[in-house]
């Protein structure tokens, strides 16, 4: 497996960590493109004061992609460490406050990301995929009627069945540097994820949805493993409706791969029939940490990739 193999992973969050961790022990040549609309918890807080890009998933694919050596793995605890207090720095993560000091003072987001990822000597680069703080607005079809929902975590929770999604603003800028790493990649991954949140966003950006079918990279979407409805996040929607909702927004998406967990597939599971119908082959292995578990083990991914890289 060539250590020069052009890797650009698409997403945010936890889920977009485990494709990064599981890539780069197979290239290190990876290229991580995080969602900026995250408005919860440190991330909205800093956003808020600041009107920055919200640093949480940004600082999280920093940390995946982190150097082994004693000096990476140190900076990256650092990175994500959260204090703990009565006031008002309680719960800020480290590396959120890091990234925003940088911004506030050079105000270029781009540069204060590489800036870190130099710091902690990571494998590949992060970016943003837009250059401005974004937000999501979806409208549901509920019990009650049809309800619009404003705001990544709103989203992310929401119940009843998504009618549509949609970026606030309309025409956002697509990050200049994730454009041309999307132009230059062989390989383009999406997912895993919060899907309206984390996901679908990268579809929902017209100029880097552009990008992205133009790309003659081979696409690889990696589904999500069952997860029990909380008040975290909702997990009403199986893996199938997953990909349709991208080709809502894409028709002519073309999927080379597609990548499930064996638990993620009812009895009466379309899936199959859906990614063969937009050109792919599903690919059916355990990747979850273990049984029961929706968090995927980065070494069974990345053996994964290795099968269908090679």
């Amino acid at each position: 497996m060539s250590r020069n193999l052009k890797l650009v992973a698409l997403g945010g969050g936890h889920g977009l960590a485990s494709t990064l961790t599981a890539g780069r022990l197979i290239t290190g040549d990876i290229t991580a493109i995080v969602t900026v609309a995250d408005n919860g918890g440190s991330s909205g807080r800093l956003r808020e004061e600041f009107n920055f890009l919200p640093p949480g998933d940004l600082r999280m694919a920093l940390a995946a992609l982190c150097s082994e050596d004693e000096w990476g793995r140190n900076w990256a605890d650092i990175l994500q460490y959260r204090f703990t207090s009565n006031g008002p720095m309680n719960g800020h993560a480290l590396g959120n406050l890091l990234l925003t000091a940088l911004w506030d003072r050079d105000a270029d987001p781009v540069a204060g990301i590489a800036q870190v990822g130099e710091l902690l000597k990571i494998v590949g680069r992060v970016l943003p995929m837009a250059l401005e703080p974004l937000d999501i607005e979806a409208t549901f079809n509920t019990a009650s009627g049809r309800k619009i929902v404003r705001g990544q975590v709103e989203v992310a929770t929401a119940k009843g069945h998504i009618e549509s999604l949609r970026l606030i603003p309309d025409a956002p800028r697509a990050t200049p540097q994730a454009l041309q790493a999307i132009a230059d990649a062989q390989w383009l991954t999406f997912g895993p994820g919060s899907w309206f949140s984390s996901v679908m966003p990268h579809f929902l950006l017209r100029e880097q949805l552009d990008a992205i079918e133009k790309s003659s990279a081979k696409k690889i979407v990696i589904f999500n493993l069952p997860e029990p409805t909380s008040e975290k996040e909702f997990a009403g929607v199986s893996a199938e409706e997953h990909l349709e909702l991208i080709l809502a927004h894409s028709p002519n998406f073309h999927v080379d791969f597609a990548i499930a967990d064996p638990s993620s597939l009812g009895e009466k599971s379309r899936l199959q029939h859906v990614v063969e119908g937009c050109g792919g082959r599903l690919i059916v292995e355990n990747v979850a940490k273990s049984p029961g578990s929706f968090h995927h083990d980065p070494k069974k991914l990345a053996s994964t990739f290795s099968h269908i890289f090679g």
